[in-house]
C-alpha cells in the first residue's frame, strides 16, 4: 500500500515519528500545524505526524513493516513496497539508504519498533526527546523542546559563540533534554516506546581509489543526483557563478526534461571574474534560460538581521546571508521554477583537507615532502608552526581538551588547522568571563569521551566540513521553502560525497591543479573551456560594505540584545567594535558566530510574543 498526502502550500515543514503506544496519542494532539498530516502505524495509531509538500513523503507497508522516504528521492513506491517485504531486521535500512540516490531519511517501524535515520552529510538531522513517558524523533529540534516543554540550555548556546564550534559540541541542541543524533548514525526505539539507542549506519570509504579509476563512478552518482531533481520535468532553476560547482551541475540539469533557469548574482568585487565564466558556460548551454541579476538589486553581508523571523532550530551562520539567500526566490518562482539546484558543496568533496599530508607525510614522505612545499608557496605557510603543526601527534580528545584552555588566546596562524585536526576555537573578548568558564567547562567533558569523525586528521577534517555546511544549508533550506522554492544540493547527497572521498587524498588535493577530482569526472560533459578556471570569488568587498552600510542596525541589535540579558556578552564592547567598521578585525568573520545567536534568539522571542 501507497500512501500520498496532498499538496499542503508553503510554509513551516516538519515531521516527527512516534511509537505505536497509547501514550503516544495525546503527543500527536499537540502537533499542529495549518496542513498537519498523519500516517498511521498498522493499529491505526499515529506513526509519522508532520507539516510537508506533496511527493516528499513516500510511505508503503507490507504485513507488520512500515517503511516511508522523506525528502528528496526518486524512489519508486513498488520497489518500496517490495523492499518492506523483505526487510526482517531493522539494519536491513542501511543497505537500503545506500543504494537510493537523493537527501532523505529513512523511517521504518518493524513490528513495535522504530528506526529513524537522516543523511551522512548532516543535511537531513535527527533529535529525539522523551515527551509524556515516550521516545518522539523529529527532523526539527524546535519541535520536540516545544514538545517537551524543554527550557534553554545557556551554556549549549554560549558554546555556540565559539568560532569555530569544535565537533562533536555541535551535535548537542541548545534545549535540554532534546538530544541529536549524529550524522551517519541512526535512532532506534525498542518496543516499549520509551528506550532508544543510536548507532552507526554510514562509515566513509576507505581513500584508496586513483583519481584515474573512480573518475567515472563520481560522474554517474552526480549525475543520478541532478537527474533525481529534474526527471519529474517542469521548470527548475540552477545556480550559476560560472564556477566548476554550479556549471557542472546546470550542465547536467540541461540534459534532463525540465527546462532550466540559470541563475546568476554578479559581485561588486571588480575582480570578480564570475559573470565571465557564467556567461562562457552559458553560451554552450543554448536551451538554458540565463537569469542575470542586476548588482546592485544583491543584499550585502549583514542585510535584514533584525527582520528575519524565520523561527530555526539552532542558531547558524547562515543567518549572515539569509537576505542574499532569498533574494533571487521570487523571480525565479515567477519564472515557474519548482526547485532550485545549487552547487554548494562541491567545494567540500571536490576538494579535500590539507590536513591528509599530515598522515601522508609518514606515508609517502617524499611526495607529502614536495607537495607540502608547493602548499607551503601557494598558502605563505610560515615555517615555524608549519613544523609544529605536522609535528603534533595528539588524539583528538587531547586537541578538544588543550583548546579548552587557550580559548581566549590569540588566533594561531592558518596552517595550524589547515594541517591540524580543524582550526581550534576561539571564544572573542566580548564573551563574559561566566560565559567563557562555562564553556570551557563543556569542552573539558566533552573531550573525555569525544572521538574523531575519522581516525585520520584529513579524513576527520572533510567531514567535519561537510557536517559544518550542511547546518548552516538546512537552514537556508527552510527559508527558501518557506518562501516557495525549495532548494536541493546534489553535491551533498551520500552517494556522490561517497564517490569523491573513496579518491585517494593527493589525487583530490594538490597545490598544482584545482579540484582535479571535479574536473576529470566532467571531463566531455561540462565543456573543457569552463573547466580550466582556476580563480574562485570571494564576498570580502560585499561583506566590507554591508557592514558599513548596516552598522547603525548593529548597534540597535547590541542596544537590546538578548545575548547580554542572559549575561553571555558584554553589548557596549560589541557596540565599540561594530561602530568602528574599518577595524582590521572585522575583515573576517569574527562577529558570524555571536550575530547568528543573537539573531536566534530574538526571532525565537519574536514568533513566543503575544
Amino acid at each position: 500500500m501507497v500512501d500520498h498526502s496532498d499538496e499542503p502550500g508553503h510554509g513551516e515543514t516538519f515531521f516527527a515519528v512516534l511509537p505505536d503506544r497509547e501514550a503516544a496519542l495525546a503527543v500527536a494532539r499537540r502537533l499542529d500545524a495549518p496542513t498537519l498530516r498523519t500516517v498511521p502505524h498498522s493499529s491505526g495509531r499515529p506513526w509519522l505526524v508532520g507539516s510537508w509538500a506533496d511527493g516528499e513523503v513516500t510511505a508503503v507497508h507490507a504485513g507488520d513493516v512500515r517503511l516511508a522516504v522523506v525528502g528528496q528521492c526518486a524512489v519508486d513506491p513498488d520497489r518500496l513496497t517490495r523492499r518492506a517485504a523483505r526487510l526482517t531486521r531493522l539494519s536491513d535500512l542501511s543497505r537500503l539508504a545506500r543504494s537510493l540516490p537523493g537527501s532523505f531519511h529513512l523511517v521504518a517501524a518493524l513490528g513495535d519498533r522504530l528506526r529513524v535515520q537522516g543523511s551522512a552529510s548532516g543535511l537531513r538531522l535527527v533529535f529525539h526527546a522523551r515527551v509524556d513517558g515516550v521516545t518522539v524523533a523529529a527532523d526539527r529540534a524546535d519541535v520536540l523542546a516545544e514538545l517537551a516543554g524543554a527550557d534553554l540550555d545557556e551554556t549549549r548556546l554560549a558554546a555556540r559563540l565559539l568560532w569555530p564550534v569544535p565537533h562533536p559540541v555541535g551535535v548537542a541542541p541548545v534545549w535540554r533534554g532534546v538530544h541529536g543524533v549524529e550524522p551517519g548514525h541512526h535512532l532506534t526505539v525498542d518496543a516499549d516506546g520509551r528506550t532508544a539507542r543510536t548507532g552507526r549506519w554510514w562509515a566513509p570509504p576507505r581513500p584508496d581509489r586513483p583519481l584515474a579509476d573512480a573518475a567515472d563512478d563520481i560522474r554517474a552518482a552526480l549525475a543520478d543526483a541532478v537527474d533525481a531533481r529534474t526527471r519529474g520535468g517542469g521548470t527548475v532553476s540552477c545556480d550559476l557563478s560560472g564556477g566548476l560547482d554550479s556549471t557542472s551541475v546546470c550542465v547536467l540539469a540541461a540534459r534532463g526534461p525540465a527546462h532550466v533557469v540559470a541563475s546568476t548574482w554578479p559581485g561588486l568585487d571588480p575582480a570578480d571574474d564570475d559573470l565571465e565564466w557564467a556567461r562562457r558556460a552559458a553560451a554552450h548551454l543554448p536551451g538554458v534560460e540565463h537569469a542575470v541579476w542586476p548588482v546592485e538589486r544583491s543584499p550585502l553581508v549583514y542585510a535584514g538581521l533584525p527582520d528575519i523571523d524565520d523561527v530555526l532550530d539552532e542558531p547558524t551562520i547562515g543567518v549572515m546571508d539569509h537576505a542574499r539567500v532569498l533574494s533571487h526566490v521570487p523571480a525565479l518562482v515567477d519564472r515557474g521554477s519548482r526547485l532550485h539546484l545549487t552547487g554548494i558543496g562541491g567545494d567540500h568533496v571536490a576538494w579535500c583537507s590539507e590536513a591528509h599530508y599530515h598522515r601522508l607525510l609518514r606515508r609517502r614522505p617524499l611526495l607529502a615532502a614536495q607537495r607540502l612545499r608547493g602548499f607551503r608557496a601557494l598558502f605563505t605557510w610560515p615555517p615555524g608552526p608549519m613544523a609544529a603543526a605536522l609535528a603534533d601527534t595528539r588524539p583528538y580528545g587531547r586537541w578538544l581538551a588543550d583548546a579548552a584552555a587557550d580559548l581566549r588566546r590569540p588566533e594561531p596562524p592558518p596552517v595550524t588547522g589547515a594541517l591540524g585536526w580543524g582550526t581550534p576555537p576561539r571564544l572573542f573578548e566580548w564573551v563574559t568571563p561566566d560565559a567563557a568558564r562555562a564553556v570551557a567547562g563543556l569542552l573539558r567533558r566533552t573531550a573525555a569521551t569525544a572521538r574523531p569523525l575519522a581516525p585520520d586528521r584529513g579524513a576527520h577534517a572533510d567531514l567535519e566540513a561537510i557536517h559544518t555546511t550542511t547546518r548552516i544549508v538546512r537552514q537556508w533550506d527552510r527559508a527558501c521553502a518557506r518562501a516557495g522554492l525549495p532548494a536541493a544540493h546534489p553535491f551533498f547527497d551520500d552517494r556522490v560525497i561517497e564517490a569523491f572521498l573513496a579518491v585517494r587524498p593527493e589525487d583530490r588535493v594538490t597545490p598544482w591543479s584545482y579540484k582535479p577530482s571535479l574536473v576529470a569526472a566532467m571531463r566531455g560533459v561540462v565543456p573543457d573551456a569552463c573547466l580550466a578556471r582556476t580563480s574562485k570569488a570571494t564576498a570580502a568587498t560585499d561583506a566590507v560594505r554591508g557592514l558599513r552600510r548596516h552598522a547603525a542596525e548593529l548597534d540597535a541589535l547590541w542596544e537590546t540584545s538578548r545575548l547580554a540579558r542572559l549575561g553571555l556578552v558584554d553589548a557596549d564592547r560589541l557596540r565599540a567594535l561594530t561602530g568602528r567598521p574599518d577595524d582590521p578585525r572585522l575583515r573576517g568573520p569574527i562577529l558570524y558566530s555571536t550575530l547568528a545567536c543573537e539573531v536566534w534568539l530574538r526571532a525565537r522571542s519574536r514568533v513566543k510574543e503575544p
